[in-house]
Formats: structure tokens, sequence, C-alpha cells
């Protein structure tokens, strides 16, 4: 694999904003819509985790920051998750 097949693997079509990574299961951002929401996203678990007091409530904000961000990121990445060896 070269690096020009990997910049093609990288790049979507208008209206997706992650591109599905190449091995394994989930998506990684390519467009500033999919990095302003994964910065969005830690900078909001990082907020929660710091200034949110006591466990319970931590766990549960965490998780639901976490299930919008999967949801987003799965609806918006081209091609949709599943287990991927390399290549498109």
């Amino acid at each position: 694999m070269d690096i020009d097949s990997i910049k093609r693997a990288y790049q979507v079509r208008e209206g997706y904003w992650f591109a599905p990574k190449l091995f394994g299961l989930g998506a990684t951002p390519a467009t500033w819509q999919g990095w302003v929401l994964t910065l969005a996203y830690s900078a909001a678990m990082l907020a929660t985790l710091r200034l949110l007091p006591g466990l319970v409530p931590r766990i549960i904000v965490c998780l639901a920051l976490t299930a919008a961000y999967v949801s987003i990121a799965a609806r918006k990445t081209e091609g949709g998750w599943h287990w991927r060896w390399g290549g498109k």
C-alpha cells in the first residue's frame, strides 16, 4: 500500500464527514466537520470528567456523549461501519 492509495482511501464524497478505517471497525475524520465533531466530543468529555461532581453522573453523561458521537459518526461515515482488512 503506497501513500497515494492511502490518501484515496481517506477521501469521502460530499455529505460524509468520516472515512472508514482501513483496518478494524470505526472511522477517521476526513473533513473539517468530522474534526470539529471529534474535538467537541473530546472537549465535552474532558469538561465532564473534570467539572461534574460524583462518579455516577460522570458515567451517565460520558455514556450519553459517547452514544451521540458514535451515532453521528456512523451515519456520516461513507460506506458505514463494518470490519475491514484493508482497502475499500
